[in-house]
């Protein structure tokens, strides 16, 4: 890459249209998985399919659970891990400092996810990137290889770090157990209270209390597993493979081969232990059905990466995924999009639908609005050079005011 006068964000036509694409089917499966908790209180996850899920919202919650629960997240971290390759690359050319701009960055980012955990959803994932992503910025000297290795050690270490936490559950004190099921009780019943009918105020009280109890405590895993994935997506970069696909596909082949059964065998085995866990995070089954299931996602993930490479690589399939390529373009928009949708839908301070929605009516209406948000990327994207959100996070990373329309663009230049 060429040295630059200045250093500013990418322009349209220096991106990779495959990873436009990939973060567009990662918006998808991430609002599949996501919108369940908008409906059902955070001291459940862990628990499975609903209990009294039948017919078809058995159906929709079963594919989620299966396929993808756990996959989407994986796939957003990898295309993380390759962004930050691409963008490091693109300082460095320019001559500055790599942990200047990107701690920037992240510092942004991490406080896009605190207002969206406090104004929105407490499941924020951005705070979670941007802790992750300091941390990769620190072990960016690695050479590929090592990323890989380390990447996938520590995936594999913190996967059986949840299956010896199952173990533990068969072994803790029962009166210990009881205690910690009721204070998850108590909070679930105080949520499912508030959400569906609490004002602005209780609902927001809601959203931290929540976060404190499950999100806070669960980052001290998620953190170092988030980083491990990065580190296994800023290795598929600096590989190379995703700079000219088409001309990989022996690669990525051999790749789909490697990932694709490891991945469906951890997530079988992890079916057959079962779906539905009422005791949630309390039930040994429960957790080590879930440590399963993150043994198969990562190399799940690599594999859909996979395919969905290989289809792109032919004219038709670019043709066909190319359409989700702009809501890729403007990922950071449309996931806080999407918590807005769902907050004035679910909560008290809006329709209050929290419990009134199945798996089936919540997967057509992620269906509905995400085949908005592709029309609307559209839209937006042949006047505009990003989405609000991405203008706003260039702005704060590189100090400047970007462009905002195309024609303001074309007017500087």
């Amino acid at each position: 890459m060429g040295r630059q006068d200045g250093l500013g964000p990418v322009s349209a036509g220096e991106r990779l249209g495959v990873m436009d694409m990939l973060r567009g089917v990662a918006l998808l499966g991430v609002f599949l998985m996501n919108i369940e908790w908008f409906s059902r209180p955070m001291q459940q996850m862990g628990s499975g399919i609903p209990a009294d899920a039948t017919g078809l919202d058995h159906a929709a919650a079963w594919f989620v659970h299966v396929f993808v629960a756990g996959k989407f997240w994986t796939l957003f971290s990898l295309l993380f891990g390759m962004g930050f390759v691409l963008m490091s690359e693109r300082i460095a050319a320019a001559g500055q400092s790599v942990e200047r701009v990107f701690a920037r960055r992240m510092a942004a980012l991490f406080c896009f996810g605190v207002l969206h955990i406090v104004l929105l959803w407490p499941g924020d994932i951005l705070h979670t990137y941007a802790l992750a992503g300091l941390l990769l910025m620190l072990m960016r000297g690695l050479s590929p290889k090592w990323q890989l290795l380390i990447g996938l050690l520590a995936y594999l270490g913190l996967c059986l770090f949840y299956l010896a936490n199952a173990g533990l559950l068969l072994v803790l004190p029962a009166d210990v157990m009881a205690g910690m099921q009721a204070d998850f009780a108590s909070a679930a019943a105080t949520a499912a209270a508030v959400y569906p009918d609490g004002g602005f105020g209780a609902v927001t009280l809601r959203r931290v209390l929540d976060y404190a109890m499950v999100g806070l405590q669960g980052n001290m895993v998620f953190v170092p597993m988030v980083l491990a994935v990065f580190l296994v997506g800023s290795w598929l970069m600096r590989g190379g493979w995703l700079r000219d696909p088409a001309s990989k596909r022996r690669f990525w082949w051999r790749l789909l081969a490697f990932t694709l059964p490891p991945g469906a065998l951890f997530t079988a085995a992890s079916v057959a232990l079962g779906t539905s866990f009422p005791a949630g995070a309390f039930d040994p089954r429960g957790v080590a059905a879930a440590a399963l299931m993150l043994l198969g996602a990562l190399p799940l993930s690599l594999a859909y990466v996979a395919l969905l490479v290989l289809a792109w690589s032919s004219a038709t399939g670019a043709r066909v995924l190319g359409v989700v390529a702009p809501a890729g373009r403007m990922a950071l928009t449309h996931y806080l999009g999407q918590s807005l949708v769902c907050s004035l839908l679910f909560y008290g301070y809006g329709f209050g639908l929290w419990g009134e929605l199945g798996r089936a009516a919540q997967t057509g209406l992620v269906l509905l609005v995400f085949a908005l948000q592709v029309a609307v990327s559209h839209l937006w994207l042949a006047r505009h050079r990003y989405g609000p959100m991405e203008w706003l996070w260039r702005w704060l990373t590189y100090g400047r005011r970007p462009a905002w329309r195309r024609d303001d663009a074309a007017a500087t230049a």
